[in-house]
Order: structure tokens, then C-alpha cells, then sequence
């Protein structure tokens, strides 16, 4: 790294939501004064390894990883159970500023750090003015009155609110999953469904049918996408099955992206195929 000195992210950025990429905003503005822009992120999780942690994952890892490439920062993995009985003090000291030459910090208002997160912004801020660099703390972020936060993301997506999941995130929530083979119900509609399935771990929206948006080798379709366990079939597995509106190829075996723009209607059962067609042009005409 040629001795630079790095201007570091500090949070869990479990869901890279508005909130976060403020904090994130501060490092990459930073590079403007020569300091390396990077992430800090304690690997697991510290909610993950003390077996605190309530809802899931609201992106894969590899969306993740692909929204820091696309900010620009350097991402820097610390083992959670090396530090995790460190002092704040401590975990200051050796991890921040000798082991990863820290020239400026970013946080959010509640940020956590140190053994059992006994320290916190103002801590932080009292240890930075003594080594004489730069903190930026984040105030909270808020829309419709209440803090941004990804508790309130996850309960925005398990409920169909995916306009207000989407404000918060700053982006449309969706996924990149392989295209695996279905019944080929949609083969016999006309035109063969992307059929997706949700890997454990991963947010499952509320089931219904939603207007989405899929990405095919670089374009943007529009589309129709139901998430659910299909109650017109017998099958038990959650899945997500889109309609590309104007695109019939063969996409299986393919990791294809699928983002939700709204919420539609909940999931219906279809005593026949041509009842099921017919609401599906009306689905596509919405």
C-alpha cells in the first residue's frame, strides 16, 4: 500500500442501506487527500458469533462484494474472535491504527466497538482528537419520520412494503440467483418463468406477486415476478418465478438479477391453467 494512510468505514453494513453508504461516502470522499478508502468488517458478524442475531441476510455476499467494487473502497476482513475481548482502547490502538495505518474514521451515530460494545461514538471521538486524526460521524438517516435502520428494512420487505424497503436501501431490492428448472407451467402459458430459489439465510419478501425489473446479459426488462410456494401446485419450496415481458430464451443455469419495484397482489389459487394465464396478462398489463 506504499505506506498510505487509510481513511476506514467502521459499522456492520449488514444491509448497505442509505444510512451505511453515508458512513461509506465520508472514506471515499477522503481519497480526494490522498488516504486509501476501505471497509472494515468483522468476520463473522459479531450478532453471528454470539448468537444474537434476529432476521436475515438482506443481500447475498456477492452483491455485497459487487456494491463495494462499485464504491471504489478496499475491503479489509478481521477476524471477530481475535479482537472480540480487545478494550475499545485496545482494539483502537492495535487494530486501527498500527495493524491498518488509519488516517481518518467514518461511523454511524450508534456505532459499537470493543469488548461487549463498550465503546461508542464518543469514545471513539476522544480517541481520535488524542492521535490527532479525523473522525465523520453519521447522524441517523430518516424517511417517514423514523431512523433508517435494517431491522426495519426487513420488516418492510416481510411485509410487501418494498417502495418504503427501497427508499430506505437507496436502491431496489432484489437478487442474483441460478435459473433452476420448474414444471414448466410458464413453458405451457406461452413463454417458460425464471424459476429462482431462496438460498438459507436470505430475506424472503412477503408472498405475492410483484412488478420487477430483471437484468438479461446487460438489459433491463420489464417483468412480472411471484414469490411464494404456489398454491395452484404442489410444491413446498419458496421460490421466485418471473416473467420477462418481451425475452423467451433459455436462461437456465444462469445466475440472472431480479429487482422488485412494487407490490401487486398476494398469491391466489388457480383452479386451471387458463384461469391463471388470464390473470397473468393481467399482471403483465399492470
Amino acid at each position: 500500500m506504499e505506506n498510505k494512510k487509510r481513511a476506514i468505514a467502521l459499522g456492520n453494513f449488514d444491509g448497505l442501506h442509505i444510512g451505511h453508504t453515508a458512513v461509506i461516502g465520508e472514506v471515499v470522499k477522503a481519497a480526494e487527500r490522498g488516504f486509501v478508502p476501505a471497509v472494515l468488517l468483522l468476520d463473522p458478524l459479531p450478532s453471528y458469533a454470539l448468537n444474537k442475531r434476529e432476521g436475515k441476510e438482506l443481500m447475498t455476499q456477492g452483491e455485497k462484494d459487487k456494491l463495494f467494487a462499485a464504491m471504489g473502497v478496499e475491503v479489509i476482513k478481521v477476524d471477530f474472535y481475535k479482537i472480540k475481548d480487545y478494550t475499545p482502547e485496545e482494539f483502537f490502538e492495535k487494530i486501527l491504527l498500527v495493524e491498518l495505518s488509519a488516517g481518518m474514521l467514518s461511523c454511524g451515530f450508534n456505532y459499537r466497538f470493543g469488548k461487549g460494545g463498550s465503546g461508542d461514538s464518543a469514545l471513539l471521538a476522544s480517541l481520535c482528537e488524542g492521535a490527532g486524526i479525523q473522525l465523520e460521524v453519521q447522524p441517523a438517516v430518516s424517511i417517514a419520520g423514523e431512523a433508517v435502520s435494517s431491522t426495519r428494512i426487513r420488516s418492510a420487505i416481510e411485509s410487501g412494503d418494498i417502495v418504503t424497503a427501497n427508499a430506505m436501501l437507496g436502491r431496489e431490492f432484489g437478487y442474483t440467483l441460478e435459473v433452476v428448472h420448474g414444471d414448466e407451467i410458464g413453458r405451457k402459458l406461452g413463454c417458460p418463468t425464471l424459476n429462482q430459489l431462496f438460498p438459507e439465510g436470505l430475506i424472503v419478501p412477503k408472498y405475492g406477486v410483484y412488478a420487477s425489473r430483471t437484468r438479461i446479459d446487460g438489459e433491463w426488462y420489464r417483468s412480472v415476478t411471484n414469490i411464494g410456494r404456489r398454491p395452484s401446485f404442489e410444491n413446498d419450496e419458496q421460490r421466485s418465478e418471473t416473467h420477462v415481458i418481451g425475452y423467451c430464451g433459455d436462461l437456465y443455469g444462469r445466475e440472472i438479477e431480479v429487482r422488485l419495484v412494487s407490490y401487486k397482489r398476494g398469491e391466489m389459487k388457480f383452479n386451471s391453467l387458463d384461469e391463471l394465464k388470464a390473470q397473468l396478462e393481467k399482471d403483465k398489463m399492470q
